[in-house]
């Protein structure tokens, strides 16, 4: 991945009743193909004896590979509108799994829709969506005689200040969001009047709660 993009925050397990029928959602970060289709054959494996374990997952950037499957129901009831609850989340690198034990009551081809679909969506709430934001890992090297002002700053700014290393000089290890580098070179010469130096380390992804990154 080379952007930010939202996924949920763990894998997890919820289940909800529609007439009588039990209807369990299973999520998992999935990286690739591969991973979602041993997660959905390991959900199979577990609930060997369930009706259905309809799944659908997306993959990669801009969901390069997505897909859906009805294990039996009625082709369209379950998989696609699995499929699209995530696309509408705009998730990426997410596999859902609903398992299905049927309670007698059969729900025609727009309850199934209604019931894979809400299943899915509950799961979602359940869960958490969170976005991960790629991050510039900086080692920034100042003097001791700036380190008071330099973290109190750091502390009240957007910047994450992960770390504090002390030797001849300090070491501050300081995220920054990909797109902020060049204020924040900016702003760190001009705080320590072009006194520090940057070393631009490797890029990382933190993760935000999705109404965070909303505010």
């Amino acid at each position: 991945m080379n952007s930010n993009y939202y996924t949920i925050k763990k894998s997890s397990s919820h289940e909800i009743v529609i007439q009588r029928s039990r209807f369990i959602c299973h999520l998992k970060r999935t990286d690739s193909e591969q991973q979602a289709q041993e997660f959905i054959n390991e959900i199979r494996t577990q609930h060997k004896s369930a009706n259905h374990n309809c799944f659908a997952y997306v993959i990669g950037e801009n969901n390069a590979i997505q897909k859906a499957g009805d294990d039996g129901e009625p082709s369209g009831t379950a998989g696609v509108p699995m499929l699209e609850v995530l696309k509408k989340q705009d998730l990426r690198n997410v596999t859902a799994v609903v398992t299905r034990y049927f309670g007698g009551i059969k729900l025609g081809g727009g309850g199934l829709i209604r019931a894979y679909g809400s299943t899915v969506s509950e799961g979602l709430k359940h869960t958490g969506i969170v976005q991960r934001v790629r991050h510039q890992l900086y080692s920034v090297e100042i003097d001791y005689t700036l380190l008071g002002k330099v973290e109190n700053e750091l502390r009240q700014n957007v910047y994450r200040l992960d770390e504090i290393r002390y030797t001849d000089k300090v070491e501050l290890l300081v995220y920054v969001n990909k797109k902020d580098t060049q204020v924040f070179e900016d702003w760190m010469t001009s705080l320590t009047s072009a006194t520090c130096k940057f070393h631009q380390q490797a890029i990382h992804y933190l993760e935000f709660d999705k109404h965070d990154t909303e505010l």
